[in-house]
C-alpha cells in the first residue's frame, strides 16, 4: 500500500459516475467486521468490469449501487482506472471471492453468524462444508436462489430468517447485477453486513475452477472465465471489455486535457 492511498482508506472516487472505494482487503474487512459484530444493516459489492458497466448504462442501477456503503475494486482494470484517473495508489484489487474468506475467517474466529443467501442448495450445502472444514463450529445457514424475483410475501419472509438467525454477515450469490440490487434494496431492514461477492460461491463449492494467479495478476481472468464458459460469456466480455476501455480512454484524456 502506497503513502497516498494509506492516507485515503475509504474515500470514494468517481469512475464513469459510478463511486468507488479506495480500500484494501485488510480496511474493508474490518469495516465489514464492525459493522458485522453490532448486526448492522451494511451492504457490500464487489464490482469488476461487467458490474460497473452495468451501472454506467442503466442509470437506476447505477443509483442502487451508488447507495451501497463500500463498492470495492474487484477487477485488476478496475483497479487500474481509480489508480489513473484520482492516483489511488492502490497496489492490489479485492477480489471478492478473497475478501469473503477474509470476512469468513475473522467472522469465525469472533464467534459472528453467516447466512448464504442466493445460488442452488447443492451450491450452498458445499460452500456450507467447506466453511465447517475450515472453522469446526462456525455457526452457518443458507438459503438458495428461487431464481425468480421475491412476492412481497417471500421477501418479508427472508428477511425475517436471516434476521432471526442472528447472523452477523450475509454472503449473496444472485450473479450480478440481480445480487447487487438485492443488497441495496436490502439496506435498513436486514440486519447484517451484506456481501454481494457472485463468483465466491462456486469458487467455494469447487464448481468453478480459479484461474492461474498470472493470470489475475494481468487482468485476464475473463479470458479463463470465457474459455470455461464461451456461450455464456462471450457476448458480455466483448462488448462490456470493449465499454469499459473506450470509457476509460475517454475518461483519460479528459483528466489530462
Amino acid at each position: 500500500m502506497t503513502a497516498i492511498a494509506q492516507e485515503r482508506l475509504g474515500d470514494e472516487v468517481d469512475i464513469f459516475g459510478i463511486d468507488l472505494t479506495i480500500t484494501t482487503y485488510e480496511d474493508a474487512t474490518e469495516r465489514i467486521v464492525e459493522a458485522a459484530r453490532d448486526n448492522r444493516s451494511y451492504a457490500v459489492s464487489a464490482l469488476a468490469v461487467h458490474g460497473l458497466m452495468e451501472a454506467t448504462h442503466d442509470p437506476e442501477f447505477g443509483r442502487m449501487v451508488n447507495d451501497i456503503d463500500l463498492v470495492v475494486p474487484d477487477g485488476q482494470p478496475v483497479r487500474w482506472a481509480m489508480n489513473s484517473l484520482h492516483d489511488a495508489g492502490l497496489d492490489d484489487r479485492v477480489y471478492g471471492p478473497d475478501l469473503t474468506w477474509w470476512v469468513i475467517d475473522r467472522a469465525a474466529e469472533e464467534g459472528i453468524g453467516i447466512f448464504l443467501f442466493g445460488s442452488t442448495e447443492e451450491t450452498c450445502e458445499a460452500f456450507k462444508a467447506a466453511i465447517e472444514a475450515k472453522h469446526p463450529g462456525a455457526q452457518v445457514d443458507f438459503q438458495s436462489d428461487r431464481f425468480r424475483e421475491a412476492t412481497p410475501e417471500e421477501d418479508a419472509a427472508d428477511i425475517a430468517r436471516i434476521n432471526e438467525s442472528g447472523a452477523g454477515v450475509v454472503l449473496v450469490g444472485r450473479g450480478c447485477p440481480r445480487q447487487e440490487r438485492w443488497v441495496s434494496q436490502h439496506r435498513g431492514s436486514v440486519n447484517a453486513a451484506m456481501l454481494a461477492v457472485g463468483a465466491a460461491f462456486d469458487y467455494a463449492a469447487g464448481s468453478l475452477e480459479r484461474p492461474p494467479a498470472w493470470m489475475q495478476k494481468y487482468g485476464l481472468q475473463w479470458l479463463y472465465r470465457l474459455r470455461e464458459e464461451p456461450s455464456r460469456l462471450w457476448k458480455r466480455y466483448l462488448v462490456t471489455n470493449s465499454q469499459f476501455m473506450w470509457s476509460w480512454g475517454r475518461a483519460l484524456v479528459a483528466s489530462r486535457g
